[in-house]
């Protein structure tokens, strides 16, 4: 019988904001899959998980290749390899949690291979989760939302950010990290200001409530809220 994937959100950073059943398919599932990219967030993913389930040292770890590239090829590439390194551990019988930060339908890297893995006939599951960006507005103590107020979640990388800043009620962006001077520059221009956190949860957490307060290298793992 084929082994089954699970994509399992781990949360933002806090060890106490991971899910029961994220913890129990963890602890079910005999290889443990991590993306590995130059922004080093599978080791942050690792760690939470680790923190929360301490013999998950004692699994078997699958890191894969997952270049932070727009090129389609190279990630086309990478995505095809992850899936046949996934798919032989499921051919075998065995479980697979492919650990993913914040929520698994959120911007995860994970995205890109459920649906692949299912279309090859593997039972396939998602593990929700805490969201990152959910869990940086409770530490500014911010609701995002109000009864008439929407709100957009937005890639800083998006082409078209100028424009979606300019879309009514609040904004989030995400994956800010080297494109953070050019959020700063376009927010400037609009008279309009910005609260961050960086690494939501995690020991080195840092909170800006004003963009001036921002270092110009703010991370990757960096979430931007702004709201007008």
């Amino acid at each position: 019988m084929n082994g089954t994937l699970y994509g399992v959100s781990v949360g933002p950073g806090d060890p106490g904001l991971i899910t029961v059943r994220a913890v129990e398919v963890i602890r079910a599932c005999g290889v443990i899959a991590v993306p590995r990219s130059s922004d080093g967030a599978e080791r942050v993913a690792l760690g939470i998980a680790e923190n929360a389930v301490p013999e998950l040292g004692k699994k078997e770890l699958v890191e894969l290749s997952m270049p932070m590239t727009r090129d389609p090829d190279r990630l086309e590439a990478a995505r095809a390899a992850a899936v046949e390194s996934l798919a032989a551990y499921l051919r075998a019988g065995r479980d697979v949690a492919f650990l993913t930060i914040g929520d698994v339908t959120v911007y995860s890297t994970y995205g890109y291979l459920h649906e692949r893995v299912k279309a090859m006939g593997f039972p396939a599951e998602m593990i929700a989760g805490v969201p990152s960006f959910c869990a940086a507005a409770a530490r500014l103590g911010e609701p995002l939302t109000d009864a008439a107020k929407p709100l957009h979640i937005i890639p800083a990388p998006y082409e078209g950010l100028e424009e979606a800043l300019g879309l009514p009620g609040t904004k989030v962006l995400m994956k800010s990290g080297k494109y953070f001077g050019e959020v700063r520059r376009l927010l400037a221009g609009r008279g309009t200001d910005a609260q961050i956190v960086e690494r939501c949860g995690l020991s080195d957490e840092r909170v800006y409530r004003s963009l001036a307060d921002a270092p110009d290298d703010a991370g990757y793992l960096s979430i931007i809220v702004v709201k007008e």
